[in-house]
């Protein structure tokens, strides 16, 4: 979560929202692939940290199936990246920070858990969440304070 943190932190330098994430063997510890955020500098809405690691991970393994790999998040997920979390089999999810507005895990909805889906990952929610969630925070007060 400690890197995951790190490419949030990026991600907010360059005027996105503060999301890091990573994408990780579980088993072995090797990091497939590392994001942030890019919707702003790519003008991409699907651009999220989760969506970015996770094809990159799909690459690195050239393999659509993310089986056996934990996905590290600084913030739970959306609907749109607990879609791509199912769908693309990924055995474990780690997030930070809840997200009351937007989170598909826990807070508005239960995507990861539905029964009624084929895939369900194990879910660990709340690491550093506030660490993850001051860097939110922050990063809101001060693009609310130079409108």
């Amino acid at each position: 979560m400690l890197e995951a943190l790190e490419l949030a932190r990026a991600a907010a330098a360059m005027g996105e929202v503060p999301v890091g994430a990573i994408v990780y063997e579980t088993k072995t510890g090797r990091v497939l692939a590392r994001a942030a955020n890019r919707r702003e500098c790519d003008g991409d809405p699907a651009a999220h940290a989760e969506l970015i690691a996770i094809r990159a991970a799909a690459q690195t393994l050239q393999d659509w199936r993310l089986s056996g790999c934990t996905l590290v998040v600084t913030l739970e997920p959306c609907v749109m990246c607990a879609g791509a979390i199912v769908n693309a089999r990924v055995d474990r999810v780690v997030f930070g920070a809840a997200d009351p507005k937007a989170g598909a895990v826990q807070s508005l909805y239960r995507v990861l858990s539905d029964a009624r889906l084929n895939h369900r990952p194990t879910v660990i929610g709340g690491v550093r969440a506030q660490e993850c969630g001051k860097e939110l925070r922050v990063f809101f007060r001060a693009l609310r304070a130079s409108r």
